[in-house]
């Protein structure tokens, strides 16, 4: 099992992020994912029974002593990290105009501080494995909203993939923006659920995930943008 390929997924209990786990499992690889909720965690790791296979890391992926505790448990557990998904983000959904400020640091934390420090964190280890970072963006972070903190946060994520790009390369290490639409998950819950129109999978975003992994040595995929067939 040493040379089983080893993923690491912030904001990995549910969404996007879970259903990517739980592909990752069934193929046989060996993941460990973070999240804020401990119990999410740990209802997560008993629907993938996926015994020693998993392993799930509690904190906060805006926090740089959690994000490296995260990157140094996978690394001790399971001897390598090949990838790493930056996955945790959040939004506030309100506008600049006439939202509420107190939220918009926590935001602007989780989806732009959060990727940089996993980066950070996990270059020693890709370094060794030349392996592979994946960012998820939006479709937000591509075209401009009227007044959405939220899809400046976003705009920021795909910046930052080709400023890490311009790092690693060199390195051997593949970096791929993932930019999708609307997706139902949790993620809109507290907007009062997911809004009506076409709308993508987690298990959608997830199969483009693996797709990425998959690609053969030599080929970096800069971008994936990923929207929804209309609503019927």
């Amino acid at each position: 099992m040493p040379d089983t390929p080893v993923t690491l997924i912030t904001g990995g209990a549910s969404g996007i992020g879970a259903a990517t786990a739980e592909r990752l499992l069934r193929r046989g690889h060996r993941v460990a994912v973070t999240g804020r909720d401990p119990q999410r965690l740990a209802r997560f790791a008993a629907r993938a029974d996926a015994g020693q296979r998993l392993v799930v890391v509690p904190g906060d992926a805006a926090d740089p002593a959690a994000v490296e505790r995260a990157v140094r448990t996978t690394v001790e557990r399971f001897g390598r990290l090949d990838t790493v998904i930056a996955n945790a983000g959040m939004a506030t959904f309100d506008g600049m105009d006439d939202g509420d400020p107190r939220g918009w640091r926590e935001m602007v934390l989780v989806n732009v501080l959060g990727p940089a420090l996993l980066v950070r964190a996990a270059l020693p280890s890709l370094r060794r494995t030349r392996g592979q970072i994946i960012l998820v963006g939006s479709l937000a972070g591509l075209v401009a909203t009227r007044g959405n903190l939220y899809g400046a946060t976003k705009w920021a994520v795909t910046g930052l993939a080709e400023n890490i790009r311009l790092m690693v390369t060199g390195d051997g290490i593949r970096v791929t923006l993932i930019a999708p639409g609307r997706v139902d998950t949790a993620f809109w819950a507290p907007a009062g659920g997911t809004p009506a129109g076409g709308s993508l999978t987690a298990g959608q975003i997830a199969d483009s995930i693996l797709w990425v992994l998959g690609q053969p040595e030599g080929v970096d995929l800069a971008s994936v943008v990923i929207r929804p067939m209309p609503a019927d």
